[in-house]
C-alpha cells in the first residue's frame, strides 16, 4: 500500500510540473485556455533599422523632417497704454475707496508667431503683422534652443519681415521654385496653431495668383487648403520635397480657425523682399503717384473699350510724377514698360518693379486713343498704418 501511495504522489508531483512548465510558456497549448473565442494570428511590422528607413508610400515624413528644424517660434510683447476709467481718478471716490480699484496705466501684451530660417547668418522671415511694434522679440528653435531676436526691417505692404538671431549652426530652409508650382501639388503648411508647439499639417494648393483680396498692397498669394490657423503666420509652407514655396499669411475664416481656406506670399516674391532689406533695411519700388481702380464691364462698354484690360486712373496726385507726366483721371493704362496691363494689381506690380529717378514709358488711352506717356519715376512712400487700427490676428488675450 505504501509502495502504491508513493507511485500516486510522484505521478502527481510530474503531472503538475509539466502543466506549470506549459502554461507558462505555451499557453495556448491547454484547451481550457482557449474557451472564449478563436486565436487570431497576427504579423507585426519588422521595426529594425532597415525597415525605418524605407520609403512609406504616400507618407510625407522625409518633406516634413528636412523642413521642420527650420521653421521657429516667434514670440513678442509689446507694452500696450491702457486708459482709466475717469471715476477710478475722481478724488471723492479715491477718498472713499483708496487705490484698490486703480486701473495700470499700462499692460504687456504678447503674440505668438512662426518663422523661417533662411541664412546661415541668422536672418529669419516672418510676417510684418507678427513684429509689428514689437519692443521684444524671442526666437524658439525645434531642438529647443531659444534666444532674442532683433528687426532688421519690414515691408508692410506684403506683409514681410526680416529678424535676426546671433546664434550658430542653424538649420537652414531651402528655397523652392515657386513660380513652377501647379494647382492640385501637396504642400505642408509648418508653424505653431494657437501655441500648441510645432505642427505640420498637409493640402494641396488650390489656386495661384490669388489677388484682389484685400489683405496686402501687393498680393500675388498661394491658396491652400492646408490648415493654417493663428499662430501659423510666418511659418513656411513647403513642396513635398521639403522645399520653401510659401510664407503663411492669412486664412478665410468666420471662426478665428482654419476653414480650408489659407493664403501664402510666394517665395519669390519673399526672396526680392528679403533680399532688399538685408541690404539697405527697406524695399524700394517705383512710384507714379496715381489712384487705379479695375475695369469693370459697364466701365469697359462705357468708355468703349472691347474688353475690361487695363487698368483705370481714379485720381491723380498733384505735384506727383504722373501728373507732371500729364497723365490725367480717365485715362485708362494699357502698357507699362511693354509689358501688357490687365488689371489694376498688374499695374501697381509693373510700376513697383521700376527704378526710381529712371524714366517709364506707359501707354495710356484717352478718348479711345492710345498715348504714349514718358513719366519720371519716384520712390513709393512707405504706407502709415495707424496701430489702433491694425488688429493682429495672432494676439493672445
Amino acid at each position: 500500500m505504501h509502495k502504491l501511495w508513493l507511485t500516486f504522489a510522484q505521478t502527481t508531483t510530474i503531472v503538475l510540473a509539466a502543466l506549470f512548465v506549459v502554461s507558462t510558456l505555451r499557453p495556448e497549448l491547454l484547451p481550457w485556455r482557449n474557451q472564449g473565442g478563436a486565436i487570431a494570428t497576427i504579423k507585426e511590422a519588422v521595426t529594425d533599422g532597415a525597415a525605418r528607413a524605407e520609403p512609406r508610400p504616400g507618407s510625407f515624413s522625409e518633406a516634413a523632417q528636412k523642413a521642420m528644424p527650420s521653421v521657429v517660434n516667434v514670440f513678442t510683447s509689446k507694452e500696450v497704454k491702457i486708459s482709466s476709467h475717469p471715476l477710478l481718478r475722481d478724488p471723492m471716490f479715491r477718498h472713499f475707496f483708496g487705490d484698490r480699484f486703480e486701473s495700470p496705466e499700462s499692460r504687456r501684451a504678447s503674440s505668438l508667431g512662426s518663422g523661417v530660417i533662411v541664412s546661415a547668418e541668422g536672418y529669419i522671415l516672418t510676417n510684418h503683422h507678427v513684429i509689428e511694434a514689437a519692443d521684444e522679440i524671442e526666437v524658439a528653435l525645434a531642438d529647443g534652443r531659444k534666444i532674442k531676436a532683433h528687426v532688421i526691417g519690414s515691408d508692410p505692404e506684403t506683409d514681410l519681415a526680416v529678424v535676426r538671431v546671433d546664434m550658430e549652426a542653424l538649420p537652414i530652409m531651402t528655397f523652392g521654385h515657386s513660380d513652377s508650382a501647379r494647382v492640385g501639388d501637396m504642400v505642408l503648411a509648418i508653424g505653431n496653431p494657437f501655441g500648441v508647439g510645432q505642427t505640420v499639417t498637409m493640402g494641396i494648393i488650390s489656386a495661384l495668383g490669388r489677388t484682389h483680396l484685400g489683405i496686402n498692397t501687393f498680393e500675388n498669394f498661394i491658396q491652400t487648403d492646408a490648415a493654417i490657423n493663428p499662430g501659423n503666420s510666418g511659418g513656411a509652407l513647403v513642396d513635398s520635397s521639403g522645399n520653401l514655396i510659401g510664407i503663411n499669411t492669412a486664412i478665410v475664416s468666420r471662426t478665428g480657425g482654419s476653414l480650408g481656406i489659407g493664403f501664402a506670399i510666394t517665395a519669390s516674391v519673399a526672396k526680392q523682399v528679403m533680399e532688399q532689406i538685408i541690404q539697405t533695411g527697406d524695399v524700394t519700388r517705383g512710384w507714379i503717384g496715381v489712384e487705379v481702380q479695375d475695369l469693370t464691364p459697364e466701365l469697359a462698354e462705357s468708355f468703349k473699350r472691347p474688353n475690361t484690360n487695363g487698368a483705370l486712373i481714379a485720381g491723380v496726385l498733384k505735384g506727383g510724377p504722373a501728373d507732371r507726366a500729364g497723365v490725367k483721371p480717365g485715362d485708362i493704362i494699357v502698357e507699362v514698360e511693354g509689358s501688357p496691363v490687365i488689371d489694376s494689381s498688374g499695374m501697381l506690380n509693373l510700376i513697383a518693379a521700376l527704378l526710381p529717378g529712371e524714366a517709364a514709358n506707359i501707354k495710356v488711352v484717352r478718348n479711345q486713343t492710345e498715348k504714349p506717356i514718358k513719366v519720371n519715376v519716384g520712390k513709393r512712400p512707405r504706407p502709415t498704418m495707424p496701430q489702433d487700427q491694425y488688429e493682429d490676428p495672432d494676439a493672445l488675450e
